[in-house]
């Protein structure tokens, strides 16, 4: 199982043997050097006239932040399907599921998306966050979304006696450091995506 904790344009994924046993862990960037990590929220906000005050705020037209984010979620998605089929290798019998944290609502067109004064603030996330799905799912992995609120409650149900925070701390010592929030959050994931049973698509690949 694979547990994923993206913060901008990267994503920490911790992929679990079962519940107790790291695989591997790894950090990845979805976007290519020289290309904008928030497209949606920089760009995209400069181009619908907003924070044009900032120091680091430059002179966007409305076609130059679409084309933008066209080429950033092509970019995430290209990157998302190499790191995740590099990563399905290493896994004996290939990955089966992947956790990722559950998408916020965005308008269909990327253009009522910036035009939102909230949603630009997180369009970018759900962009890197649907690209991972994307991948796994071309992978055949079966994707499964949690709520950061509740996800350590559905872990400690999978971990019975054992408390989480003993797991966690025993699987930090076998990554290593560094071992952060975010890692822990991505394990977490993991831990909890053992709850369900094996999709038939991922048991047929086994």
């Amino acid at each position: 199982m694979v547990g994923a904790a993206e913060t901008g344009s990267s994503a920490v994924l911790v992929t679990l043997a079962s519940p107790r046993e790291l695989l591997e862990r790894r950090t990845i960037e979805l976007v290519d050097a020289g290309l904008s990590s928030h497209p949606h929220h920089h760009e995209g906000s400069w181009a619908m006239g907003r924070y044009l005050q900032s120091p680091w705020a430059r002179s966007v037209t409305l076609a130059e932040a679409l084309e933008l984010v066209e080429r950033v979620r092509a970019c995430a998605e290209r990157r998302a399907r190499h790191q995740l089929t590099e990563l399905d290798k290493l896994a004996p019998g290939g990955v089966a599921r992947i956790a990722l944290r559950q998408c916020q609502p965005v308008p269909a067109s990327v253009e009522a998306a910036i035009a939102d004064a909230r949603v630009q603030t997180y369009a970018d996330s759900v962009m890197y966050r649907r690209a991972l799905a994307s991948a796994a799912e071309e992978l055949g992995w079966e994707v499964v979304w949690y709520e950061r609120d509740g996800v350590a409650r559905a872990a400690e149900a999978v971990l019975g006696a054992t408390p989480l925070n003993t797991c966690l701390s025993d699987l930090g010592r076998s990554a290593g450091k560094p071992w952060q929030a975010l890692h822990k959050l991505a394990a977490t994931a993991a831990i909890a995506a053992f709850a369900r049973p094996e999709s038939k698509r991922a048991q047929s690949r086994r």
